[in-house]
């Protein structure tokens, strides 16, 4: 449905390089990647509200580089909304259709039945003023289905909302996306958003791709150690070229399929942290200094020293030692030989 190639654009001093994946049909696909890295330039365009410099975009097979935005069937939704305030829910989101070809009449009922999905029909009659953030961000996105476009394109949609709001939208999303059928192109920083909305996703890092595949693989095999901190890996650690992982002094182990040099990741939720060493087939144990235990929201992370190293283990909350974890207390970290990832250098 979407098939962007080899996308190059400049905006002042920033630049988009070599740009490119593609969306399939009906698909979900999340663009992550830290503030600044290109994202919403690449929406825009796609939307055709930025000019290219180089390469192609296709929608729905047809290229639209040289259509202006009305034309492309593609509908943008911000973070801020921008709802009309002067328009009700219902005017604002019946507005554009008359720019598509589509009969008031027809409208009017197609918009009708996307406000009752979105749980909106008591307030189709009120202006946006009297309206919360979630209740704006749903009108958003009926006005920009009530125009039938091939592709939805979602900018940060959900990062302003607070988090009982965001859940709500996050399950509207779902349920229009599996409901309608439509292609869903995202950009978010919010990994629960890629995980819970998104089939396939992408990172990209100062205006080019690091990896593009299927939220698993981006979560779980990271092409790059940047990609493996970017998605909260936080275990990095570089691997000579015998295949070796030096933690300093005589702390060391082998990485599975590391036979040149690179980067191994390790997710904090497969690091275990216990008192005894754990004598299982196929795991790895390491004597660990505790360095101290902090928690982020309802989630409590152990930071442990290993030679010259420092690991992070995600604790169970219901972790039966948690009371003796004190810093400076001898700990042994043990974690599965299949739970490594390894990254060869480019």
């Amino acid at each position: 449905m979407i098939r962007v190639e080899s996308l190059a654009l400049c905006f002042g001093k920033f630049s988009l390089r070599d740009v490119g994946f593609q969306v399939a049909p009906g698909e979900f696909f999340a663009l992550m990647g830290p503030t600044g890295s290109g994202k919403t330039l690449i929406l825009e365009s796609i939307a055709g509200l930025v000019e290219h410099a180089q390469g192609s975009i296709r929608v729905a097979g047809q290229e639209v580089g040289g259509l202006p935005p009305e034309r492309r069937n593609v509908s943008l939704v911000y973070q801020d909304n921008a709802l009309f305030p002067h328009l009700s829910v219902l005017e604002n989101v019946t507005y554009g259709q008359r720019y598509h070809g589509i009969a008031k009449d027809e409208g009017r009922r197609m918009a009708l039945a996307l406000l009752e999905r979105l749980g909106l029909t008591r307030v189709a009659g009120r202006l946006p003023v009297n309206l919360s953030g979630g209740e704006k961000q749903r009108v958003s996105l009926a006005r920009a289905l009530a125009c039938k476009p091939d592709v939805v394109l979602l900018d940060e949609p959900l990062s302003s909302l607070d988090p009982q709001f965001r859940d709500d939208l996050r399950a509207a999303l779902k349920d229009l996306h599996r409901h309608s059928g439509l292609t869903f192109l995202m950009v978010t920083h919010d990994f629960v958003d890629a995980l819970t909305l998104a089939d396939r996703a992408a990172v990209i890092r100062e205006g080019r791709l690091e990896q593009v595949g299927t939220v698993g693989d981006v979560f779980r095999k990271p092409a790059t150690a940047f990609v493996a901190g970017f998605v909260g890996m936080k275990n990095i650690f570089f691997v000579e070229g015998q295949g070796e992982c030096r933690l300093g002094g005589d702390l060391r182990f082998e990485v599975p399929g590391a036979s040149v040099s690179g980067h191994v990741a390790l997710r904090p939720e497969d690091v275990f942290v216990s008192f005894t060493d754990r004598d299982a087939p196929g795991w790895l144990s390491l004597p660990g200094t505790l360095l101290g235990v902090r928690h982020e929201g309802f989630s409590w992370f152990a930071e442990v020293s290993c030679g010259d190293s420092r690991f992070t283990a995600a604790l169970d909350r219901q972790f039966p030692e948690q009371g003796r974890l004190e810093p400076g207390r001898p700990v042994r970290l043990t974690f599965a030989r299949e739970s490594l990832h390894f990254m060869p250098d480019a």
